[in-house]
């Protein structure tokens, strides 16, 4: 058992999965701040949480040392509600901190994964072409094809094809525009970059993106689909377009050094992701599962466990479980080998409100190492700041 994450970076390592089995345990974030204060001492130059990409530019440029009100950048810097995470806070002060004085090669940078959607609610593309059209300066009425934005980002949109959009002649002219648009911003960059900057062009690059992920999202929404392949058909979209800006980061930071990307488990294990409620299954291959298969040995992933929580409502597992058999080793938190025990089994106390998905073989013998928290009430120390 180890406390430090070092133990288990390879040297062929360019991306480091951290997976947290829940979202709504604290301790899984202030031990992952602890665990990338000591990889920035290894070489890890930026980090990349399960947020809204676009969103994140605004908190790297914070980072960074740019102006900016911490109250509001972690109201509008991050989706899906971890903008109200103490750890988040913490490791936002941490790294513009830690930034300062450093030349910007040995800086932190900040990144966000996600595209900027919720998997049952995704909003209208118009800004994020926007965005990118007037970068290049061009004469497009894009939201004449948009129209109402709420008639994108209404769950009913996502939820029932028939209210969908995503397959309507607008958003069928509005895809081609886009990808029109990419073309342009790859032909023209010489011009572009020389009239504006690097950073310019990448910003404009992220909001397209964005912009063509909602497209593609939508699209799948609008698909007739019987609801369990309704569902896998989303998840796996949402997915890959986290796949792909986790492959764009990696371009952008190749040459300054390695990233921890911290997200749910199910996001970053090797194996298939599965997600099950009542009747209704869904099995995919996650973000984790796409960048292993084309990065190879580059890509190491821990997976998270937990013993009890209160925040949970969760106690301590049966000894015969996954987390059983590390709780019995594991008395605060530590990193382990991933090992699958042929004798234990899955533990069956945890109810889907909690959002924990328990360790079961398949994941263990997919994933490289383990971080257990036997109890998330006391363990890890906050990062100062």
């Amino acid at each position: 058992m180890s406390q430090d994450i070092r133990d288990f970076v390879t040297p062929s390592c360019q991306v480091l999965g951290l997976g947290e089995p829940t979202h709504q345990e604290p301790a899984f974030g202030r031990i992952r701040n602890e665990l990338f204060a000591q990889l920035a001492e290894h070489g890890f130059r930026s980090i990349a949480l399960e947020s809204d990409r676009v969103a994140a530019l605004a908190v790297n440029d914070y980072v960074q040392g740019g102006a900016g009100n911490l109250d509001a950048l972690m109201r509008e810097g991050f989706s899906h509600g971890f903008g109200d995470q103490d750890a988040n806070r913490r490791l936002v002060s941490w790294m513009r901190d830690h930034n300062q004085h450093r030349p910007p090669a040995e800086r932190l940078a900040f990144h966000g994964f996600d595209a900027p959607l919720e998997n049952t609610c995704a909003p209208s593309p118009r800004t994020y072409l926007e965005h990118a059209r007037d970068y290049l300066g061009l004469d497009l009425d894009l939201a004449a094809l948009t129209g109402d934005d709420t008639r994108w980002s209404r769950p009913e949109a996502v939820l029932d094809h028939a209210m969908s959009p995503g397959a309507t002649a607008e958003a069928e002219r509005l895809r081609v525009i886009a990808d029109d648009l990419y073309v342009a911003l790859y032909g023209r960059a010489p011009e572009l970059i020389a009239a504006t900057s690097r950073e310019d062009w990448f910003r404009a690059r992220t909001h397209l993106t964005a912009g063509l992920g909602l497209l593609r999202y939508h699209k799948q929404s609008a698909q007739p689909l019987e609801p369990g392949p309704r569902i896998a058909g989303l998840l796996a979209a949402r997915d890959a377009l986290m796949a792909q800006n986790l492959l764009d980061i990696r371009a952008m930071e190749e040459e300054r050094g390695a990233t921890l990307v911290f997200a749910h488990t199910f996001h970053l294990q090797r194996n298939a992701s599965a997600w099950r409620l009542d009747d209704l299954s869904a099995q995919w291959s996650g973000a984790g599962a796409i960048v292993a298969s084309l990065l190879g040995e580059r890509y190491v992933c821990v997976a998270g466990s937990l013993g009890r929580s209160a925040a949970l409502g969760l106690r301590d597992p049966a000894p015969d479980t996954h987390e059983g058999r590390l709780q019995s080793r594991i008395t605060s938190w530590g990193l382990e080998p991933a090992a699958a025990d042929p004798s234990a089994r899955p533990r069956t106390d945890t109810h889907p409100r909690q959002g924990y998905f328990p360790l079961d073989r398949a994941t263990l013998g997919a994933v490289d190492a383990v971080l257990h928290i036997s109890d998330g009430t006391t363990a890890g120390t906050p990062a100062s700041g």
